[in-house]
């Protein structure tokens, strides 16, 4: 008894029964802005599990899009603390940007709520750079899943406002966003201190 073998990429297309595949798939209707948006959800829900932490969504959302915890023994203020976190994501700013920091424009709205200090819960900014072209934003492989490009962070708290309606504030190159730097950053508020 001779079996037939399954075709590469599911059932053949002279069946009938499904329509011929396009040389390359084609990419879903979704806005280019709401799937960065998911993009960078999705980066963070890497660093935050890597991290050992957990995420709550605020709802409704009031300019803060994340609540990261973080639970451990060595903790002086709670045994979990908690920071806010802002999402941002441009693909307007190149891939490893040279120097210290690149430029980044909030609205007043965001950088108020952002730099408002004291507070009893830290609030970073976390932004993304992306490739223009959504095609290279992921890669996996059998060993590996690379999102691209970056994520990098800062704290704004104190931050002046100084546009009229709008305010460039500097994010520093050194502050990768990774499970490490979120760890270092809990550690930080979790002994009382600044993110």
């Amino acid at each position: 008894m001779t079996l037939a073998q399954p075709e590469p990429g599911g059932l053949s297309p002279a069946s009938g029964r499904y329509p011929r595949p396009s040389p390359t798939p084609q990419r879903g209707g979704l806005a280019t802005t709401a799937c960065m948006e998911t993009l960078q959800v999705g980066y963070l829900h890497a660093v935050a599990a890597a991290a050992g932490c957990s995420l709550a969504q605020p709802f409704p959302d009031n300019g803060i899009d994340w609540h990261v915890s973080h639970a451990a023994p060595g903790h002086t203020v709670d045994d979990e603390v908690t920071i806010k976190v802002q999402l941002k994501c441009t693909y307007q700013t190149a891939p490893r940007p040279p120097g210290p920091t690149f430029a980044f424009t909030l609205d007043n709205d965001h950088l108020v709520k952002l730099a408002r200090s004291p507070v009893a819960v830290h609030k970073i900014l976390v932004v993304m750079l992306v490739p223009r072209d959504p095609d290279d934003w992921l890669r996996a492989g059998h060993d590996h899943l690379e999102l691209r490009h970056c994520c990098y962070w800062t704290n704004l708290a104190g931050h002046p406002v100084t546009g009229r309606r709008r305010t460039t504030v500097r994010i520093p190159t050194t502050r990768i966003f990774d499970d490490r730097a979120l760890r270092e950053i809990m550690t930080r508020v979790g002994a009382g201190g600044r993110p």
